[in-house]
């Protein structure tokens, strides 16, 4: 097979990890990748007007997967004060990729803030297309006031919480009991939007008894990830929670820098690290690029490549272990972004 491969370079310290991910991923396949370059983030707005013209994104939805770097300026801002870099709605919601998909997994010779040696690995679904970001660039209000409109469908609930059962079917259980169990996380006790989609998510969990449902609220979800994370293996949740709840696992397997995330769709699909372009070290060569190389090990798995997927995340994880890749306690990386992409190709051998 051959696979026609977009990749966004983005902001900040975006072009060195799409550097360090593209030399990994030429290192690692034994496939023909054609590569093509699409412009898009804060300096695309700042040269074009817009942080994705029509015909990037024409080209991202024709080809077989995408590549994304981190974007965003922090004072790179629309009139209404958000950021212009981002291309979280016109990706996601141009092209319907309705599943946001983060794995949180402690990996050999990582240190965790809590008192925990290994086992924290689970995966976080987020809706990805409706919730209170479907509000994006259509807030209402005036000097005095502003509203934010959350809003989910019947249809929208129903794909994102199969796709979270579909994925724990494939999964080993979560690692405290080895239980296949998907959890909902949602605030049903106080917003009619999440009693519908807690509703919603015991209908279709119905279909799947052999795996198992549980509802929990989502600011005891927040404690439980720090007191109890072995008890989880797959999370399903609306837009919001999912962004400040994936950045809370981060925090507890090594930070944000050792964990990708996907977009996934009926037909696109693309991924990324799910942290932002951290514009202060960039060029510094201090970006760790894990996060990227792992994103792109999922677009692997993708592109139906499995065996060169985990062979990425093998290398990754002996990177690690063997103590020639080290990191900061910020997550950045001791020795460098270059030497963390050489170090990761050599352990491919």
């Amino acid at each position: 097979m051959s696979y026609r491969v977009a990749f966004i370079r983005g902001d900040g310290i975006g072009p060195e990890l799409v550097e360090s991910a593209l030399a990994v991923l030429d290192a690692a396949v034994d496939f023909p990748v054609e590569l093509i370059e699409v412009q898009g983030g804060a300096g695309a707005y700042l040269e074009q007007g817009t942080a994705m013209s029509a015909a990037g994104l024409e080209v991202i939805r024709q080809a077989d997967a995408t590549l994304k770097g981190p974007v965003g300026l922090p004072d790179v801002r629309l009139p209404d004060g958000t950021e212009a870099g981002l291309l979280g709605g016109v990706l996601r919601n141009g092209l319907d990729l309705y599943a946001n998909v983060r794995p949180i997994t402690l990996l050999p010779g990582v240190r965790s803030a809590l008192r925990v040696e290994g086992g924290i690995d689970y995966v976080i679904v987020r809706e990805n297309t409706e919730g209170l970001y479907a509000s994006r660039g259509k807030g209402v209000g005036n000097s005095q006031a502003v509203a934010d409109t959350l809003l989910v469908t019947r249809a929208g609930c129903e794909r994102i919480v199969r796709y979270a059962f579909e994925l724990a079917a494939k999964r080993q259980g979560a690692p405290e009991d080895g239980v296949r169990r998907v959890t909902c996380v949602d605030k049903a006790n106080v917003l009619r939007s999440m009693y519908f989609f807690r509703s919603v998510f015991l209908e279709v969990a119905a279909e799947y008894p052999d795996i198992e449902a549980e509802c929990i609220y989502v600011d005891a979800a927040a404690q439980a990830l720090v007191m109890s994370p072995l008890h989880f293996d797959v999370i399903v949740t609306e837009s919001m929670f999912g962004d400040i709840l994936s950045d809370l696992g981060g925090g507890t397997v090594g930070g944000v820098a050792l964990c990708p995330g996907g977009n996934i769709g009926t037909s696109q699909a693309y991924f990324e690290p799910i942290h932002g372009s951290a514009p202060s070290i960039a060029g510094q060569d201090k970006a760790n690029p894990l996060s990227q190389i792992l994103a792109t090990a999922m677009m692997v798995d993708y592109l139906g490549e499995q065996p060169t997927g985990d062979r990425i995340r093998g290398a990754v994880r002996q990177a690690l272990r063997s103590g020639s890749v080290q990191l900061n306690s910020d997550g950045t990386a001791t020795s460098g972004t270059k030497s963390v992409t050489t170090a990761v190709i050599g352990a491919l051998a």
